[in-house]
């Protein structure tokens, strides 16, 4: 494949998504759904501790969850390319929904242990590990190619909802009752199922091959023969791992910026809101063109703005710089998202998206680690800041080691 022609991007009508009644319910659905997770990560947190009051558990909260995408990177993917993506989506919010039930039963019969409350989470995660590279993989099928950046913009914008949202339901609903986040989350997920069953089938190109380790490794190779993807997939790996801050929230709140809690609940929001703004934009507006060039300026400029977060002592400009930082990651993501799908033949896009997911994935985690081991050994504040320079520095490497990517025009399909 080569770069994008240099012609300006078709604005008629069957460019924006909603026109599309499948995309409609699949943007419902993903709504509902990710509220709903978003419920059911407070609750557990809240959950969890109050059980045991070890935050040790708290961490394997998250790494139960974790281990099924990455353990089955190989299957998720060539799952969501040999079968019924519409499906598999299906299938993953009724099991989704069980397990919300499962976690219902448990709280009302006032159990102590944890172990069953991991065990289902670690369902949960196998569920999650499966619904992702076909929920990805099902948005193209959705759209055409004109609209498929309208498309990523506002699936984005319904993510940051939840994520700015959802934790506030969260915490209100288990303020009156664990059963009550949980029974809402179950009523979210059930009807997060009935909208992806209302989906008109979506024309897929089912992948062929034969069953074979070669098959199974097929997203990764392609990844690493298709530059442009490559590119677009590590930089975003190197780019968070380096600038991610969002570990130290509490240590800035607390010891830097003497904020205290609503501080924190400040810094929080802020990356939230302000992608959710530039999301917002994107949904009414495309990249027209120079979408490469512009990728690599945004995730320059996420790296700056973190800088200025971590070296800044004043709440105001804090916020700001986080708002700032998260409006730029919200525009690089959106083009590296874009480049990915249009990118990838749709008989292997199962398992390219399984190999995004778990780099985006291992770049959270490793991020906040990386945060975390720089924080102990030199400081919250150098870790921040030379991270957000790292990022900036990345972004220029990758610019000029993938050029390929750096050409890139327009985001329209046309390539």
């Amino acid at each position: 494949m080569t770069a994008a022609d240099s012609s300006p991007p078709d604005r008629t009508p069957q460019n924006y998504a909603f026109r599309h009644r499948g995309f409609l319910y699949y943007w419902l659905s993903r709504l509902l759904v990710a509220f709903a997770t978003q419920i059911i990560s407070v609750a557990v947190g809240w959950q969890v501790y109050d059980l045991t009051r070890d935050p040790f558990d708290l961490g394997i909260v998250g790494l139960v969850q974790f281990l099924p995408l990455l353990l089955l990177v190989l299957i998720t993917g060539a799952v969501a390319d040999r079968y019924n993506r519409r499906a598999i989506m299906a299938i993953c919010l009724v099991l989704e929904a069980a397990i919300c039930a499962g976690l219902l039963v448990i709280t009302v019969s006032g159990a102590t242990k944890v172990w069953p409350i991991f065990a289902l989470l670690a369902v949960f995660g196998v569920a999650r590990a499966f619904m992702g590279p076909a929920s990805q993989s099902l948005l193209p099928n959705l759209v055409p190619p004109a609209a498929l950046s309208n498309a990523i913009a506002l699936n984005s914008s319904s993510w940051q909802i939840a994520t700015i949202t959802g934790p506030v339901a969260g915490g209100l609903l288990y303020g009156l009752s664990a059963t009550a986040a949980y029974g809402t989350a179950l009523v979210l997920m059930a009807i997060g199922a009935v909208l992806v069953g209302l989906i008109p089938k979506p024309v897929q190109r089912i992948s062929g091959q034969a069953k074979s380790l070669a098959t199974l490794f097929a997203g990764f190779r392609y990844v690493w023969s298709e530059k442009v993807v490559l590119g677009a997939i590590s930089l975003d790996l190197f780019a968070v791992l380096l600038g991610g801050a969002m570990a130290l929230l509490p240590v800035y709140a607390r010891d830097v910026l003497h904020a205290g809690p609503w501080g924190l609940g400040l810094l929080r929001a802020a990356p939230g809101i302000g992608a959710l703004f530039v999301a917002g934009w994107l949904a009414r507006n495309t990249i027209r063109d120079h979408a490469g060039i512009i990728m690599f300026i945004f995730v320059a400029g996420f790296g700056v703005f973190t800088t200025v977060f971590g070296a800044s002592t004043a709440i105001w400009l804090s916020v700001l710089a986080l708002a700032l930082a998260g409006a730029c990651d919200m525009i690089s993501v959106y083009v590296r998202e874009t480049l990915i799908q249009l990118w990838t033949p749709d008989e292997v896009r199962g398992r390219v998206n399984a190999v995004n997911i778990v780099f985006i994935g291992a770049s959270n985690e490793l991020g906040e680690f990386r945060a975390g081991i720089s924080a102990a050994l030199f400081g919250a504040v150098p870790a921040v800041v030379f991270g957000g320079i790292g990022t900036v520095a990345v972004a220029l490497l990758w610019a000029i080691w993938f050029p390929q990517l750096r050409r890139i025009r327009h985001l329209d399909g046309k390539h």
